[in-house]
């Protein structure tokens, strides 16, 4: 009896397996290379019928052995126009087999490698006059492109499939005549040349603000026009501006700004945190995807934008924004996820809108009340329902209790929890968590709470056990345990910005230092001899078509004037001249761009700031200096660079200064101190 139970154990037991494994074929009838990425953008496509790989070497030599042209498919994990092209084109096996016959297919995520993004996108702009994802080049064997476009509806693919088919076979002299021509003009693109030394004067800081307030709409903030982006960087620049020159103007562009865009569609005003941008020029209607480094800059402008007008909105977005992101965005090894799809159940923003009757049914005899605080129609605003906008004007009730709307707020999050989830990319990327950990510590010094510090001491102790390794070199990427790419440029800059901040609010040496062997190392490993600025690339990487330079500033900080700034910062606070003289150096060949096109280098113009007046070396020295560091990070302090210990320190700036018993407040300028005070009120009135 026994035998024959164990008999028929086995049988199920090989019924069930076969059973499961005819599923899995049923369910997914091809996979190809990318199953062994890590990246959730690859993953998408690992059961594609085109015989996708990733960026490797071997499928460029097998371009070169089988003498095929290749596809570079670019793209990432929340771009709804890759989910698009996708779905038309790349899951038809009609599509599929064109490809997989005459070319070599690879897929590239654009957040791992923006290196590879970088010289595609320079491609397709020169061939097209403008960019976008997907990105999709045909290129030679040796990676250098003949052609290069953004989305293509399937029959127009098809098209530029056969057409390249043909080129190649019938015009292979003149597609390396194309490569050549089209490479070189990837290579000057960025080319950046050594300018002699300059002045840096008030006249500066005046045409810069002329040129940025020269595109500002005071009416609904952001850049007058649509799409609306909400580049933190520019904002934060007009809030110092403001802090130096006490131009209105200044502060009303900010403010304006940000009142609309809490109050707009673009944020979340359920879940809190920001979209990545508004398609209309009322912040009213978003692409719904949310970006760990547009929400990590953003709460570090809300809380700047607090301590200057003391707006309990700007701390209650800061708040519901971290709730978000410890919600959607937190792993619990300490690191950030990158993103939020804009799709779920294949459509944009379905996850996020609501339909009339469903609000009413919800929020029951609070439905009225509701819609005098919110833009609630039939008709709604997308798509016939209704993306949640405070309401302004006529029929806005201006008062209504904060807890009232937090309830409301916790009814419907919990209601949409019900619901399918957009994606989630779970990679974690370096320079996006050292954004976060910066914005973190941005909140800390505004608000105060012990939160903001804990999480950002969470976040950059991860950064230091898992991305930084023992040469002082960062890993790019970290899923499941594995770093298998190496950082880039923005990786270093922005970690360093990050671990600065981390010294200058616990007064922890160690992360001083940890930011001047890092800064070391990308100067050993990035820098470019012959015009002082760093290449985005390091030496040891694998080299490109061009070995590309990131100089301007968009919806993330260009990585070279991050890194000018971290070198200012070391150079101060370690006394080191020659971190300000490169500093200097590379503002130096940039500007005349910051003063010419100052909404894509504000954050070159922050530096400019501090080489028009140098900045106040703040030194906080005794046993309580942790906490009257907390009084004075309150304020709004843009000229002040912080350093201080509770104890004897052997930092340049602290020495001499430590007086048992006593926490002393020394502000100084080029070395030179005033008399110390012991309290933050006497070091304010110090500090002009």
């Amino acid at each position: 009896m026994n035998r024959l139970l164990n008999i028929i154990g086995f049988l199920w037991l090989t019924l069930h397996l076969i059973s499961c494994n005819s599923h899995h074929a049923m369910q997914y009838p091809y996979t190809n290379d990318l199953i062994n990425e890590t990246s959730p953008y690859l993953l998408q496509h690992a059961h594609n019928p085109v015989h996708w790989t990733g960026w490797h070497e071997a499928a460029f030599k097998k371009a070169k052995a089988e003498n095929k042209l290749v596809i570079v498919s670019i793209g990432y994990s929340a771009c709804h126009w890759c989910h698009v092209m996708e779905h038309e084109s790349f899951e038809d096996t009609a599509v599929a087999a064109i490809m997989n016959e005459h070319f070599i297919c690879i897929k590239v995520d654009r957040e791992e490698r923006p290196d590879v993004d970088q010289i595609y996108m320079d491609a397709v702009q020169l061939i097209t006059g403008r960019g976008g994802w997907p990105l999709n080049a045909i290129v030679l064997p040796d990676g250098r492109p003949i052609y290069a476009g953004t989305y293509f509806p399937k029959e127009n693919w098809i098209k530029v499939l056969e057409y390249f088919v043909d080129y190649w076979k019938n015009h292979h002299d003149e597609a390396l005549e194309r490569a050549d021509e089209i490479t070189k003009g990837i290579q000057v693109t960025d080319t950046i040349t050594s300018k002699p030394e300059m002045q840096f004067a008030v006249a500066d800081r005046d045409a810069v603000f002329i040129k940025i307030d020269s595109t500002i709409d005071y009416d609904k903030g952001g850049r007058r026009g649509a799409p609306k982006f909400p580049m933190p960087v520019n904002y934060r620049y007009l809030l110092r501006h403001y802090y130096y020159t006490k131009n209105e103007k200044a502060l009303k562009a900010v403010t304006v700004t940000l009142d609309n865009m809490m109050n707009g569609g673009i944020y979340d005003q359920v879940g809190g945190g920001f979209a990545r941008y508004s398609v209309d020029a009322d912040w009213e209607i978003p692409h719904f995807e949310k970006m760990l480094y547009d929400n990590a800059q953003l709460v570090s402008l809300y809380s700047e934008a607090y301590q200057v007008t003391g707006n309990e909105r700007y701390k209650q977005v800061v708040d519901e924004t971290y709730e978000f992101v410890e919600r959607e965005l937190s792993d619990s090894s300490g690191g950030f996820y990158s993103a939020l799809d804009a799709d779920s159940e294949g459509e944009e923003g379905k996850f996020y809108v609501w339909s009339y009757e469903e609000l009413k049914a919800i929020l029951g005899a609070d439905f009225e009340a509701f819609c005098r605080v919110y833009d609630v129609s039939h008709a709604g605003n997308f798509d016939g329902k209704n993306n949640l906008v405070r309401m302004h004007g006529k029929g806005a009730q201006p008062h209504v209790p904060a807890g009232q709307i937090d309830t409301w707020r916790k009814t419907l999050l919990a209601e949409r929890s019900k619901r399918v989830r957009p994606r989630l990319d779970d990679k974690i990327l370096t320079s996006w968590n050292a954004l976060m950990l910066s914005g973190y510590l941005d909140a800390y010094k505004a608000f105060g709470e012990k939160r903001f510090l804990h999480r950002a001491l969470k976040n950059a102790n991860f950064i230091k056990a898992y991305m930084l390794q023992a040469d002082y070199s960062l890993k790019r990427n970290y899923k499941n345990g594995k770093s298998n790419i190496g950082g880039f440029l923005d990786d270093y800059s922005f970690t360093c910005e990050a671990f600065i901040a981390l010294y200058q609010a616990t007064f922890d040496e160690q992360w001083l230092n940890l930011a001047n062997e890092i800064a070391k190392h990308t100067i050993q490993h990035f820098s470019n001899a012959s015009n002082g600025m760093f290449f985005y690339t390091s030496i040891n990487d694998d080299p490109l078509i061009a070995r590309k330079t990131e100089s301007s500033d968009n919806v993330i900080p260009a990585s070279n004037s991050s890194m000018a700034l971290a070198l200012y910062k070391l150079g101060l606070l370690l006394d080191n001249k020659d971190y300000i003289q490169q500093s200097k150096r590379a503002l130096n060949n940039i500007k005349d761009k910051v003063t010419g096109y100052p909404t894509y280098y504000a954050n070159w113009a922050i530096l400019m700031d501090w080489f028009v007046a140098e900045p106040y070396e703040v030194v906080v020295s005794g046993p309580s200096a942790v906490e009257l560091n907390n009084e004075l990070a309150k304020h709004f302090l843009p000229n002040c660079l912080v350093m201080g210990s509770g104890h004897a320190s052997n930092l340049p700036m602290l020495q001499d200064k430590f007086k048992p018993g006593q926490t002393l407040i020394y502000v100084c300028q080029n070395k030179t101190c005033q008399l110390p005070v012991n309290s933050a009120a006497e070091a304010l009135k110090q500090i002009k």
